[in-house]
């Protein structure tokens, strides 16, 4: 055979021409990816018969192959489709669904109304039927269904013969035509150039992708929010902290001091001229352990500080660590230098010791001579003792009231000194955290900026994507619709094809 004869054999190939033509258009287009198995398909809805329908058929037309769905493999196609329904129930738009999946890639396509001899109302169903598929055309189905042929049938009646002879004379009918294998091409480069249009343009609108950018982007200011906000609150709640602290422990420490203030007083009070000595080396050992104290009591709020603000403890500690504990001065109580008063008070004494012994010397004046000089003598002792006594009292008493203001000047200097002790490690606890808080605010802005990043590259993808399939649809699209255009018009339907496309929107 020459390659002329073959050529002459490939243009009187009704599938080779439909190729043909669409390659003319739209070469380079891939072709549809199914293979045309010559049978009869028959299909529908659950109980509507289809396995009766089928088998008549296989009796009448024994010439035909007919097959349910179940028979053809992944990739096969019917060269004719046998649609049932029942006269029973309503078409549904799921069954207006089921038709298109089965006839996408078949021009002949015959309805059927079963199971008409046990209900007479088959052929107001079938009316039915004809109205449901052209509000499901009016929707966006396909526009042959309205040549659609519709014949009622008995497969499986209860008495008789099966009423198939209308299916069986419409299906012998349109398979006896010639054009079925050219149609049935046609069908299959619609579907196949529609789908291809469809998803074309569907990449290019990129609905999902969209959404998919509309989240990102909602993520990404997420993100910069949660930066900015988490950020603002840790310094506010920081430097609240802080202040709190600095109020409560300015009150722990003056409430301390005031406690040790009566603590020593109260000592002083007591005081005997041989604990004098001891005195005042317990007051330092006091003042000094008061001093410890509060230090302690710092360091262990400011680190409940820092642990409710979510940061370490060890910044506080080490900044408590390089500063040393004050050293309280207190000098020494003026007990010694009194020679003026003592004199003062000596005085005074022996002046209350010589009245006593005058008052007492009256009391033996009118006794016996012998009683006198014992009494005199006696009054002169007891003056002495008074005078002694009463000397020893006031020196006392003005050595506690010289403790009491001693202690209350160690005191105040205590105060000043923790005072002073607070306000230095609540600076240096502040300088410590802030520092903690801004180096994590960095690892956080960090961590913010690479998922920002993330999120850019991701935008960038799809913002490229887009693009790409825009070119790709105002490059392929036109020619895409004018192939569509021409096999629909091969078809006898008229129309544009993209708005068979915008159809399926």
């Amino acid at each position: 055979m020459t390659a002329a004869e073959d050529n002459d054999e490939t243009v009187e190939d009704p599938t080779a021409r439909v190729d043909a033509l669409v390659a003319e258009i739209a070469p380079g287009v891939r072709p549809p990816g199914v293979r045309r198995r010559d049978a009869v398909l028959v299909t529908g809805p659950w109980l509507a018969g289809v396995s009766a329908v089928a088998s008549v058929l296989a009796e009448r037309l024994p010439q035909v192959l007919v097959v349910e769905a179940t028979d053809l493999a992944p990739g096969e196609v019917p060269a004719a489709v046998v649609f049932v329904v029942s006269a029973a129930s309503v078409l549904t738009e799921s069954d207006c669904a089921l038709l298109d999946a089965a006839a996408a890639h078949t021009d002949v396509v015959i309805g059927v109304v079963s199971k008409i001899d046990v209900h007479r109302q088959w052929r107001e169903m079938q009316d039915a039927a004809r109205e449901i598929l052209a509000d499901y055309i009016s929707a966006g189905g396909e526009p042959r269904y309205r040549q659609v042929a519709w014949v009622g049938v008995a497969a499986a009646p209860e008495r008789g013969e099966p009423r198939v002879d209308d299916l069986v004379a419409e299906l012998s009918k349109q398979l006896g035509d010639s054009d079925v294998q050219r149609r049935n091409r046609l069908r299959s480069w619609e579907f196949q150039l529609r789908t291809d249009a469809d998803r074309i343009d569907r990449d290019a609108r990129a609905e999902g992708r969209r959404a998919r950018v509309t989240l990102l982007q909602e993520q990404r200011d997420e993100v910069l929010r949660q930066r900015r906000v988490s950020k603002s609150e840790r310094v506010i709640a920081l430097r609240s902290r802080i202040s709190q602290a600095r109020v409560q422990l300015g009150y722990f420490a003056r409430k301390r001091c005031a406690s040790v203030r009566s603590e020593l007083a109260e000592d002083v009070a007591g005081m005997t001229r041989r604990r004098l000595p001891e005195f005042e080396v317990y007051l330092r050992d006091r003042l000094t352990e008061v001093v410890t104290e509060v230090d302690e009591g710092v360091a262990e709020h400011l680190t409940d500080v820092a642990h409710e603000l979510g940061l370490s403890g060890e910044a506080v500690s080490a900044s408590g660590l390089t500063q040393a504990l004050p050293k309280v001065e207190t000098g020494e109580p003026a007990l010694k230098s009194r020679r003026l008063e003592t004199q003062l008070m000596t005085l005074l004494g022996v002046g209350f010791g010589l009245g006593v012994a005058l008052t007492l010397s009256r009391l033996f004046a009118d006794l016996a001579p012998g009683l006198t000089v014992a009494g005199a003598a006696a009054c002169t002792v007891i003056g002495v003792a008074v005078t002694v006594w009463v000397v020893r009292i006031r020196g006392l008493l003005r050595d506690r009231a010289v403790l009491d203001r001693w202690v209350g000047e160690a005191t105040g200097t205590l105060r000043s000194a923790v005072a002073e002790l607070v306000a230095l490690r609540v600076v240096a606890a502040e300088s410590a955290l802030t520092a903690e808080l801004a180096e994590r605010n960095e690892t956080e802005t960090a961590r913010a900026a690479d998922r920002i990043a993330g999120l850019d590259r991701e935008l960038g993808e799809h913002a490229a994507a887009t693009a790409r399939a825009a070119a790709v649809r105002d490059r392929q699209l036109p020619t895409l619709l004018r192939a569509l255009e021409n096999v629909r018009a091969e078809l006898g339907e008229s129309g544009p094809a993209d708005a068979a496309v915008m159809g399926d929107r």
